[in-house]
């Protein structure tokens, strides 16, 4: 028997966790009272973690650093890189990535942490290189709120990098760090389908929402630009040069791009999914994505991993470029401010031995 396909959900299995010793299948599924409940609701998982900030090793990424204070993500992107990390805490990187968020509540004072020690020199923080600080749960928790407010307090630099609306909640205090030149923003926008959206990020915000996110940033003179990634070709890599030219009108400043990999459990969740879904085109796509990897659907090697090769990948990046170009120009580079970093006590008093 076919299972039903679970919406409001990305991924439609749970992968095996390679770290775990026990793998639970449904082999009888007509053998149950009832079958398992793939879009039951979201499970919070508290945790008082030991570190927020983390060293980024890798060279394909522009920040030094990165911090998230939420570990998998309701939105339920189905390409998402990060679905692997979920197994390092013992869960798959499939429905269970999506359902069992675990939620960093001491995360801001372990930021504050982390700024009053003395060895501690300002660089640029990329808030959720990993999972959305906005997603669905940080409403009512307002973590990042707490983050962006130790932020201003110190007097930090951050890049924000998010797909949720709820990111104007806090524009008063990303309006206090524009001034400063102290953050950059950028909005991910995939497609401008709303029906593709909806099956490729089925917990996110419209397209129309991103780009109003967009335009009352620009407003308030908060820089900010889009991401268009990833790249699949063959699902939205014709939509580019909308997707840009729309955020061009809306104020936005810069963009950026990757091509999609697909590495790890994230492979077998993607091909489930895109075999759903385009049953008529799924073949040429899995196969113009392996084209992009040197035949592979992933590609571990620094500088070639996210940009991908050959020629369905350089048509590609040209495109980017062109629409780069004629909708955004050359605009001047953001530059953080890294010299007025100040690390007050924790009621607030400068340290005047510092």
């Amino acid at each position: 028997m076919e299972a039903e396909y679970s919406k409001g959900r990305g991924a439609q299995i749970n992968t095996h966790n390679k770290f775990s010793q026990f793998n639970y299948v449904t082999e009888h599924i007509e053998g149950l009272d009832e079958e398992w409940d793939i879009n039951s609701e979201t499970e919070l998982i508290f945790a008082d973690a030991k570190t927020i900030v983390n060293k980024v090793e890798s060279p394909d990424v522009y920040s030094a650093y990165s911090m998230n204070p939420y570990q998998g993500c309701e939105h339920g992107c189905i390409y998402c890189y990060a679905r692997n990390a979920h197994e390092y805490w013992g869960y798959s990187a499939g429905m269970d990535f999506e359902k069992k968020i675990i939620v960093k509540q001491n995360a801001p004072k372990l930021l504050e942490d982390c700024f009053q020690n003395k060895n501690w020199k300002p660089t640029p923080i990329m808030l959720s290189g990993n999972t959305d600080c906005y997603q669905p749960t940080e409403r009512k928790l307002k973590i990042t709120r707490g983050i962006l407010e130790v932020l201003l307090k110190y007097k930090h630099p951050v890049g924000i990098i998010t797909k949720n609306s709820l990111i104007i909640r806090d524009i008063d205090i990303l309006t206090e760090l524009a001034k400063l030149r102290l953050v950059h923003v950028m909005v991910s926008i995939t497609s401008l389908d709303n029906d593709l959206r909806l099956m490729m990020e089925p917990r996110t915000t419209t397209a129309k929402q991103r780009l109003k996110i967009i335009h009352d940033l620009s407003l308030n003179n908060i820089p900010v630009g889009v991401m268009t990634a990833p790249i699949i070709p063959g699902i939205n890599s014709s939509e580019i040069p909308a997707i840009i030219e729309q955020v061009a009108l809306n104020g936005g400043r810069t963009a950026g791009m990757t091509i999609v990999r697909l590495n790890g459990a994230i492979a077998d969740i993607f091909h489930d999914w895109l075999y759903k879904n385009f049953p008529d085109r799924a073949d040429k796509v899995w196969s113009q994505i392996k084209e992009c990897h040197g035949g592979q659907v992933n590609d571990s090697r620094y500088g070639t991993r996210m940009r991908g090769e050959g020629k369905i990948a350089e048509s590609i990046k040209q495109m980017f470029k062109w629409a780069k170009k004629k909708y955004m120009g050359d605009k001047d580079k953001f530059e953080y401010d890294l010299s007025i970093f100040k690390r007050p006590s924790r009621d607030g008093q400068l340290d005047l031995f510092d």
